[in-house]
Parts: C-alpha cells; sequence; structure tokens
C-alpha cells in the first residue's frame, strides 16, 4: 500500500508538470520509480512510456477544449518524430550521449532566454505562419534527440516553437502534449515486447499522472501569458543547467 501510495504520488507531481509545462513527464517519473518504488533501472527508463501516452492525451485534451492545440503542426510533427526517435535509439552506440546532452542544455537553455524575454514585451502576431517543412524539422530534432538520450521530446518542441517561432505558449504546450502522445508509441511497443516495463507501477503512476496533467493543464489555461512564459522558461533554464552541469561533470570524471 506504501509503494502504491508512493507510485500514485510520483504520478501527480509528474502529471502536473507535464501538463503545466508541456513536456512528457518521464523526468520526474524516472527517477522517482527507481528511487521510491526500487525497481531496476531499465524498468524505471521505460515503465514512464505507457504512463505517457494517456498523461500527454489528457493535458491535450483540456487544451484543445480550450481551443489551444494546433492538430495541423502536431500531424507533421509526429511523422519526422517518430522517424527521428528511431534513428535516435539506433545511434545510442556511436554518439557520445554525454556530449550531445550538453550541447542540447545549451540550446535549451538559449531559448528558455528567449522565452523569458519575451515575457517583457507584447507579443506580435507571427508576420509569416510557418510551413509544414519547419514543424517536420522541430519533429525530426525532437524525436532524434528523444531517441539518443531517452527524455522528452517535449523539452526540444516547446523551446523551438515558443522561442523560435514566437507561438503563443498556451498553443505551444497543448500541440507539445498531443505530439508526445504519439511519439511515445514506438519506444512503449520496444520495451513491451523486451519486458522490459512493469505494468502494476504503471498503474498505480498513472493513476496519479492523468488527473494530474489535467490539473496542471487547467493552472497553465488560467495564467496570463506573461506570466506563463516566467514559469516556463525559468522552468527550461533551470533544467538545461541541471543537465548541462551534470553531463560536464560526468565527462570531466571519464
Amino acid at each position: 500500500m506504501t509503494h502504491a501510495a508512493l507510485g500514485v504520488l510520483v504520478g501527480l507531481v509528474s502529471g502536473i508538470l507535464a501538463g503545466l509545462f508541456g513536456v512528457g513527464g518521464g523526468m520526474v517519473m524516472t527517477p522517482g520509480i527507481q528511487v521510491l518504488l526500487g525497481t531496476a533501472p531499465i524498468v524505471a527508463l521505460a515503465t514512464p512510456l505507457p504512463v505517457i501516452l494517456p498523461t500527454s492525451l489528457m493535458g491535450a485534451y483540456t487544451y484543445g477544449r480550450a481551443r489551444e492545440v494546433d492538430t495541423w503542426a502536431a500531424a507533421w510533427i509526429v511523422g519526422p518524430g517518430i522517424l527521428g526517435a528511431i534513428a535516435g535509439a539506433a545511434l545510442t552506440d556511436v554518439v557520445n550521449t554525454r556530449l550531445l546532452l550538453v550541447v542540447t542544455a545549451v540550446l535549451i537553455g538559449a531559448q528558455a532566454i528567449g522565452i523569458l524575454r519575451g515575457a517583457g514585451r507584447r507579443r506580435t502576431r507571427i508576420e509569416r505562419e510557418p510551413g509544414p517543412a519547419v514543424f517536420a524539422g522541430i519533429g525530426a530534432a525532437a524525436g532524434l534527440i528523444s531517441g539518443l538520450l531517452g527524455i522528452g521530446g517535449g523539452l526540444i518542441m516547446v523551446p523551438m516553437m515558443a522561442g523560435v517561432l514566437g507561438m503563443p505558449l498556451k498553443r505551444v504546450l497543448g500541440t507539445s502534449l498531443l505530439a508526445i502522445a504519439a511519439l511515445v508509441i514506438p519506444g512503449t511497443i520496444v520495451h513491451a515486447a523486451l519486458h522490459h516495463i512493469d505494468w502494476a507501477v504503471f498503474v498505480v503512476v498513472a493513476i496519479g499522472a492523468v488527473p494530474g496533467a489535467r490539473i496542471g493543464a487547467r493552472i497553465a489555461l488560467g495564467t496570463r501569458e506573461r506570466t506563463l512564459r516566467i514559469l516556463v522558461g525559468s522552468f527550461l533554464l533551470i533544467l538545461a543547467v541541471v543537465y548541462g552541469v551534470s553531463q560536464l561533470a560526468a565527462l570531466h570524471r571519464a
């Protein structure tokens, strides 16, 4: 019962973060499942994947009810994103993932600063709407990094759409969650076939994560654009610093 309660708590926190910041929530689920529930590392890495699917769909549904999901953009992101995830997984043995994560952290940090700077000025309409190739490129990049590093594609999609393209942040978060729901399907299938997923842990974590995503999304939808940009930008910047410093330290030790 204690493990079940801890699993629900891990899911609830992960779900709120997913809905609020447009990410998968795996950054909390993986260490939470491993440390608090005592699972093997591969189980902690794989089990969040099927949890992310209904969690992201719930978050996307909540944003969609408020008309804050760009289904057209998500459709162009998904295909290249899945191909990128497959390619990233295949390249894990030949690419220095620690060095790549440092570079990724720098890029996320730069875009986080762009999101924060955008909070200090009035948002203007995008003069030219991004074409399919732009969203396909974002999907491919998000999928590749996700497949290589085992991190949620939202960490790439959110700063690129909000920082580079200047899309309204609430729409970015909803669109990111919809795309994430599709991007985790290939990994879920592979890990399920390899018996890496603990389905009992999946159930208890999902019990907290799914309603948590709705709570997080509703908080974001009720927050002013400027305040939300400060929250999301700060979250991404802190995450970039933590990732970057930890991997630089690991490279130094190696």
